[in-house]
């Protein structure tokens, strides 16, 4: 019943847009047009326990209505503290992830899109186990090829190309160290236009 109502929703949201599709700029402009350009990404925080500090800007151009492409960068900082049941820090864990790659989006719809992002991070961990003295920390490096696949929405806001954008991605490569971890990735910014 409830996957009947999300389908439903979908639907009409689908069925909105369309019917409100806004005119894309298609003149015949020969090279490079600046309003094409498409800026933007997503940034997060959270504090407590785990810290996390989250920043993806995107940089693209918008090749036809259909087509988008560009340049995607992650930087991914995180301090984790481990508790025992007394409520006692015990061990710390520091995660940083540096990366990017390339996008691509088809938009077989003005405001749905399916994309695709190949990209490589590099990730480095440092764990320290408080537990025993001295203390113990342990040193990691490695990196990880992730292929992101997926689609979203971008609700287009003020004049000019600018949009707000909600994705869902999956990694679909799974490598072993893949900083996606066999779940989805959903992310929410903007993109603005030129």
């Amino acid at each position: 019943m409830i996957m009947k109502r999300i389908f439903l929703a979908v639907i009409l949201v689908v069925c909105a847009q369309v019917a409100s599709a806004q005119y894309y700029k298609t003149d015949t402009v020969r090279g490079f047009d600046p309003s094409r350009l498409m800026v933007g990404g997503s940034f997060g925080m959270g504090f407590g326990d785990y810290t996390l500090v989250n920043i993806s800007p995107i940089i693209g151009y918008r090749f036809t209505p259909m087509f988008a492409g560009g340049l995607a960068l992650n930087a991914q900082l995180s301090w984790e503290k481990l508790r025992d049941y007394d409520g006692e820090i015990f061990a710390r864990n520091n995660y940083n992830m540096l990366g990017g790659g390339l996008w691509g989006r088809f938009y077989p719809i003005p405001q749905l899109f399916l994309q695709a992002q190949p990209e490589y991070n590099s990730i480095t961990e440092k764990y320290r186990d408080y537990r025993n003295d001295p203390v113990v920390t342990v040193k990691s490096r490695y990196g990880a090829p992730s292929l992101l696949l997926g689609g979203g929405y971008a609700q287009p806001i003020g004049m000019g190309n600018s949009a707000f954008v909600i994705m869902i991605l999956y990694d679909v490569l799974q490598d072993e160290n893949s900083p996606y971890r066999n779940r989805p990735v959903i992310s929410a910014g903007v993109n603005v236009g030129f």
